[in-house]
């Protein structure tokens, strides 16, 4: 059997991280199986939906790396089979017509005890086929209502173990509209039999749509797929992940720096465990190890910390041919120019210090434009301690500097014309050093200072020292 998986994200609103983990689960699934990942795109929300969000979904998935073997499909389009499907239901007496309205449920609401819970009676499931028949022809509206089956429903979860609910304890839901649209465990239902979906992995908030799908599936006579319905994600404090936390949406942590080969990293750990303690993992080594056995059962908290401390990693890892395309694009933000020809050599040379690519690219061109140099607090908290000595400093080390011409401005020779000249004036290497730093970059973080005066290059770090 071919293991088919789809991810079904509706248009209404950003690709949160929840979903995109739901998607990277079930993408995982698909390359280790040798399966197929399906993407459908639930739109039959027409008021909410929109074509901005489905771009912003399918452009969310595409930097990702999701890619897809089916698809994009849309719900939409199958309204007709939706509809098909409810109304064989309907034949075979599995539902029935409802002619309630909305102000009729509503007094059924108001008769119940306080605080009771509200159930359909299911009274129209008791109506006459003649009474039905007379109200559909005197054009009476009415939706479809599934007819629950009595006893067990339960499955094995592949996240959570077994599952159960009762069928009394759940209304004869509506499967259809009166307008003739399917409700969503319908259109579901309808789509996953047709696509021929195997498992169904998606977030726990659907448990209790579940028990009601099985029946459907079950009364259309087709095998059910293997569910595993993975915990939410939480923020620190305990709370499930929204926009009060910070940025929830894939698309923002693109725009903070983050590669995407480390936010699939951090997104397949978070609540999938591949064993070994493991934190980075290249992509084939994750496809090998995923497993849906090896996702946690209980909430994972999201830890934009760690995330970082990951994107710096792969930062330090990535060449900078990789890097190229978004470092450009921050540094097209920021208003930055840099020539194409130095741009991968200041790459390197910060790359190592950035947990961002927005970091990343202001330190290019900090390297890049000394008009772009602005003391950081350490920097400026350093010229205070040190008082004249600062300037002493950077009288020396632009002497020394200076006298360094040609080939031999090299990191190998400068650090040993820095060493000397602290050594012969009775300077510390490091009060030698840090003015320097702080005179080329406004900070007292930098890759170290020879390899910093080479990258900045000779007559732009003198022209720094001295203005400094």
């Amino acid at each position: 059997m071919t293991i088919r998986v789809r991810f079904a994200p509706s248009p209404t609103g950003y690709l949160h991280v929840g979903g995109a983990r739901t998607a990277l689960f079930n993408w995982l699934l698909a390359r280790k199986t040798g399966g197929i990942f399906v993407l459908r795109i639930e739109d039959t929300d027409k008021e909410r939906s929109s074509d901005a969000h489905t771009q912003v979904i399918l452009d969310g998935l595409t930097w990702l790396g999701l890619d897809w073997h089916e698809g994009p499909f849309f719900q939409g389009a199958y309204a007709g089979r939706h509809r098909a499907d409810a109304e064989r239901l309907l034949e075979s007496g599995k539902a029935y017509r409802c002619f309630c309205t909305t102000e009729e449920l509503e007094a059924q609401r108001k008769a119940l005890p306080k605080g009771a819970a509200f159930r359909y009676d299911g009274r129209c499931g008791r109506l006459a086929p003649e009474e039905t028949a007379r109200r559909v022809a005197a054009g009476s509206p009415s939706v479809i209502r599934f007819r629950v089956p009595q006893g067990e429903i339960a499955w094995d979860d592949a996240v959570h173990g077994r599952i159960s609910f009762q069928g009394h304890d759940l209304d004869d839901f509506i499967i259809l509209r009166s307008d003739g649209s399917a409700i969503y465990n319908m259109a579901v239902v309808s789509d996953d039999i047709a696509m021929e979906i195997t498992h169904v992995i998606r977030g726990d908030d659907h448990v209790s749509n579940t028990p009601k799908q099985i029946a459907l599936y079950r009364a259309l006579g087709a095998g059910e797929p293997v569910f595993g319905h993975v915990p939410m994600i939480l923020g620190a404090d305990g709370k499930k992940l929204s926009k009060r936390h910070g940025a929830t949406a894939v698309g923002d942590y693109q725009d903070m720096g983050i590669v995407p080969v480390a936010m699939r990293n951090f997104l397949a750990l978070l609540g999938w465990s591949p064993g070994d303690d493991l934190e980075i993992l290249p992509e084939e080594e994750m496809i090998q190890r995923f497993s849906l056995e090896g996702i946690q059962s209980k909430p994972a908290v999201f830890d934009t910390a760690k995330l970082e401390w990951m994107n710096g990693q792969y930062l330090s890892a990535l060449p900078a041919a990789e890097l190229r395309d978004p470092v450009r694009r921050q540094l097209d933000r920021l208003g930055a120019t840099v020539s194409n020809d130095r741009l991968d050599t200041l790459i390197d040379a910060v790359k190592a210090r950035s947990r961002t690519v927005v970091q990343l690219a202001e330190q290019v061109a900090v390297r890049a434009d000394a008009s772009r140099i602005a003391d950081d607090e350490r920097a400026t908290a350093l010229r205070q301690k040190m008082g004249e000595r600062f300037g002493g400093s950077l009288t020396l080390a632009h002497t020394a500097l200076a006298a360094v011409t040609g080939d031999a401005w090299t990191a190998e020779h400068l650090v040993e014309v820095l060493k000397a000249t602290a050594e012969g004036n009775g300077v510390k290497l490091g009060d030698l050093m840090q003015p320097v730093r702080v005179a080329l970059t406004g900070s007292t973080v930098s890759e170290p200072v020879n390899e910093l005066l080479v990258v900045v290059g000779r007559d732009e770090s003198l022209a720094r020292l001295a203005g400094a």
